[in-house]
Formats: C-alpha cells, sequence, structure tokens
C-alpha cells in the first residue's frame, strides 16, 4: 500500500523588483528584464526541489493601466525566456483587486492582495504545499508580512524597492542583495 505524495516545499516569489527590474506598472514584454541572474536562481530552485511560485499584486488592473489578458501575455512571455535557460515557474497568483480602482469588478478590498497570504494560501491549497516549510522573496516589506502571515519563511531582497524596504524592518529577516544569493541560502539549507 502506498501513502500519499509529501506536501510539497515552495519558494513563492514576488515579481516586479524581485525576478524582473522594476517598471512601474510593467505589462508590455518589450520592457520585461529579469534581475541579472534571476532565471538561474529559478532553475537552481527547482533543481533543489521546490515549488517555484510567483504572487503578485497587479493594481494597475484595477486601475485600468492594462487587463488580465495583457498580464498573461507578459507571464507567457517570462516562461519562454525562463524555458531558454532551463527554468520554469510551475504557476503564477495575481491580484487584481485595488480600493481605490477605476475599474468597478476590481475596485475591491480582497484577501488577496499582499500584505494578505490569500493568494499563498490558495497556492497552498491548490498544489498541497506545505506553507511552513516553504518560503517567501520579495522587495518589500508587504512580501514579508504576507509570508508571516501565510507560515512561511520571509527573505528580502535589495532590488527593486528592497534597499529602501530594509531599512524599515522590525523584525529578523534574512536580506540578500538578489534573489541569486536568497535562492543560493535557500538551496544550502536555510
Amino acid at each position: 500500500m502506498t501513502g500519499a505524495a509529501s506536501p510539497a516545499r515552495a519558494v513563492f516569489l514576488d515579481r516586479d523588483g524581485t525576478v524582473n527590474q522594476e517598471r512601474d506598472y510593467l505589462f508590455r514584454p518589450e520592457e520585461f528584464v529579469f534581475v541579472p541572474g534571476a532565471p538561474a536562481a529559478i532553475r537552481l530552485l527547482k533543481e533543489t526541489g521546490f515549488l517555484v511560485v510567483v504572487v503578485t499584486n497587479q493594481s494597475g488592473i484595477a486601475r485600468g493601466y492594462y487587463d488580465e489578458a495583457a498580464m498573461h501575455r507578459l507571464h507567457r512571455h517570462m516562461d519562454g525566456l525562463l524555458a531558454r535557460e532551463g527554468a520554469a515557474v510551475d504557476a503564477y497568483y495575481f491580484c487584481p483587486h485595488h480600493p481605490d480602482g477605476t475599474v468597478e469588478r476590481y475596485r475591491t478590498v480582497c484577501a488577496c492582495r499582499k500584505p494578505l497570504p490569500g493568494m499563498l494560501l490558495q497556492a497552498a491549497t491548490e498544489h498541497r504545499i506545505d506553507l511552513f516549510a516553504s518560503f517567501i522573496i520579495g522587495d518589500k516589506l508587504v512580501d514579508v508580512e504576507a509570508g508571516r502571515a501565510a507560515g512561511c519563511r520571509p527573505v528580502l531582497v535589495e532590488t527593486g524597492y528592497g534597499a529602501t524596504e530594509k531599512a524599515r524592518l522590525t523584525t529578523d529577516v534574512p536580506v540578500f542583495a538578489s534573489i541569486v544569493e536568497a535562492a543560493h541560502w535557500i538551496a544550502g539549507g536555510a
């Protein structure tokens, strides 16, 4: 008799400022640029046995700057670039909501917008992820807070907004220069 598979370990990744260079309301594939070394870092996490799950606030949808289809096109573009490097993202979760949005269907207070843990909790349910054995890497305190609320170990990177955000940390959170150093730390048995 075989037992059920063990829950997966995951590394949740914020997108903008963590995986790719920060650009306000990024949705055009031609403007997408990886943080140097990000594809190799993602490949290392996958090789170490982690699921890699992107969790991203996308208030530009609620603000009417772009729609969900444009965001999905950007993620397909990102997938294509990662595949060339032998890397992959297992799943994308996004929050299109914002309480001050101009698109009525997205103008709401929700449970998925980081710092709330909704996207992480949904991913954990859908992919059978052990949140307590998982990590979140991000460049903002909202990423740290979402990870803590979900039970993950948060890691802050200094790319994107991270160099400024680290001064606001009030708890002991590992801080690394980029996703590259964070991935090596996690893969090394953090």
